[in-house]
């Protein structure tokens, strides 16, 4: 095995630049679709579903991406290709989404949209460890982190700052005001632009000279899916009971949504254990069943801090809105203010985020990834619990710095447990795969929020939030389960994906 180069700190740079634009245009679309849907006359409760088409693309998209990926070699590269078309389709989106006549066409340029930004961002994680030796993985994630905080920084902080500009704030009814078009399209500019600078300055390595840099100790055997069927059996019965439990109770109608996806997964399983085929489903699905057992334990860390983060960003512009400035009505100047202060808490969170990359490293080593990962997501469950007790909005900022320190640990921290127990030839499966507990907490959390705040919360989102700082708090007990590589090292256990 052959030690791969060390970059400088200006080819890092370089090949992470694009996430900025990808952010950029991610943020655009976290603090303002939810205002999108509510003008043109979705109701609070219905916006989780509408926005069931971002984690439902994703779950599609990031894992054949990535099998495509790995298996890609041309002209143009292997993962740059990928990133570049995602990158022209999402700033079309851009271009059209603020410019939707009617919901139905909003929730279907979210979906494409979303779609688009999988395509780009999937590759990316990828990217990283394909081009960098372990000992950069860190400093590669981390710089990712910064250019999602700076991107989102910018990109949330846009409309509030359009309107001090003097642009209009307020429009007709079932009109987005003049400050939301324009920053969404300056945002498609920057996503482009951003994507551009990375495809045209970096280089990768071809297939065969990336294998030979492959740690032959964390190659995978082959995987064993005879006893998937018992896996499949048992999704097959959840999915049924709960279709009983919503039928005989009652249940609202977006819950079939989730008993929809239990079937499904059970029905795949029990295609895995019979299936001979050897085409793309087997391969993700036969990835799926025998993935690397650190990558088990930190999916359930995922899932809560993903659980998490969804809940607040479909949730805090209407939260802020009603709760602190005391208006749902779209066409008032209440509400568009409380909806620009939202966007300026976005702002916030991700612009501590760029400072908390940069001292997340040197927190690690003081108390190393878990501890580290631990404390960042405990500080943003204490920011959003403190939605509940905090009367002016301008104290939301305090809040939202907790919140900042969890998001850039979400964004780095995982990946660096993660990627060096992955095998070379499958890292773009595999971080597709990864995606899986990103995902399925927002479509669980796009299921049951609507519901849980009817019947549990009068239908106040703002209790989204509190649900959300519970669940943060929950995957920083999820992440003393996880050991990290040092560890394995000193106790004698392989670095393998089987070691643990």
């Amino acid at each position: 095995m052959k030690a791969k180069p060390t970059l400088s700190f200006w080819q890092i740079w370089n090949m992470c630049f694009g996430f900025l634009g990808i952010q950029f245009g991610f943020a655009l679309q976290n603090a303002n679709v939810s205002r999108i849907f509510q003008t043109l006359g979705a109701d609070v409760n219905d916006i989780p579903v509408l926005w069931i088409a971002a984690p439902l693309t994703g779950l599609i998209v990031q894992p054949i991406i990535g099998y495509c990926s790995d298996r890609t070699w041309n002209r143009f590269g292997r993962r740059r290709p990928y990133f570049f078309a995602g990158a022209v389709l999402a700033t079309l989106a851009l271009l059209a989404m603020p410019n939707a006549p009617v919901l139905w066409m909003a929730a279907g340029l979210l979906w494409i949209m979303d779609a688009s930004f999988n395509i780009s961002m999937e590759p990316f994680r990828a990217f990283v460890g394909d081009q960098l030796p372990p000992s950069q993985r860190p400093l590669g994630y981390s710089m990712q982190s910064v250019f999602i905080g700076v991107g989102a920084v910018v990109a949330s902080f846009l409309p509030y700052l359009l309107t001090r500009w003097g642009v209009a704030n307020t429009a007709a009814p079932g009109e987005l005001p003049h400050t939301v078009k324009f920053a969404f399209y300056i945002g498609g500019a920057v996503l482009l632009g951003a994507m551009l600078w990375t495809v045209l300055t970096t280089r990768e390595y071809p297939p065969n000279e990336l294998q030979s840099f492959a740690d032959p100790a964390i190659a995978q055997a082959p995987a064993d899916a005879s006893g998937a069927w018992k896996l499949g059996v048992v999704f097959l019965a959840l999915g049924a009971l709960m279709i009983f439990l919503i039928i005989h109770f009652a249940l609202e109608k977006e819950l079939y949504l989730l008993s929809g996806g239990l079937i499904v997964f059970g029905l795949l399983f029990v295609w895995l254990a019979f299936t001979r085929s050897t085409g793309p489903l087997r391969q993700i699905m036969g990835d799926l069943h025998d993935m690397p057992k650190p990558m088990r334990r930190l999916n359930w860390v995922q899932f809560f801090s993903w659980f998490a983060m969804f809940a607040m960003w479909i949730n805090t512009t209407s939260a802020v809105s009603q709760t602190f400035y005391g208006s749902s009505d779209t066409t008032s100047i209440a509400y568009n203010e409380g909806a620009n202060w939202a966007g300026v808490l976005m702002g916030t969170y991700n612009g501590v985020g760029v400072l908390a990359a940069v001292l997340i490293p040197l927190l690690v080593r003081l108390l190393g990834m878990r501890v580290s990962h631990l404390l960042n997501l405990w500080l943003g469950g204490a920011g959003l619990l403190s939605f509940l007790f905090i009367r002016d909005p301008h104290w939301l900022l305090v809040s939202m710095i907790g919140v900042g320190f969890a998001w850039a640990s979400i964004l780095s921290l995982p990946y660096a447990l993660l990627s060096d127990n992955l095998p070379a030839a499958k890292m773009g499966i595999y971080m597709g795969i990864f995606n899986f507990f990103i995902v399925i907490p927002q479509l669980l959390a796009a299921s049951v929020l609507g519901v849980l705040l009817k019947l549990f919360f009068h239908g106040q989102p703002i209790w989204a939030l509190a649900l959300g700082g519970a669940s943060l708090i929950i995957a920083g007990l999820c992440t003393l389960r996880v050991r990290e590589p040092i560890e394995e090292e000193t106790s004698g256990s392989s670095t393998s994906g089987k070691a643990i």
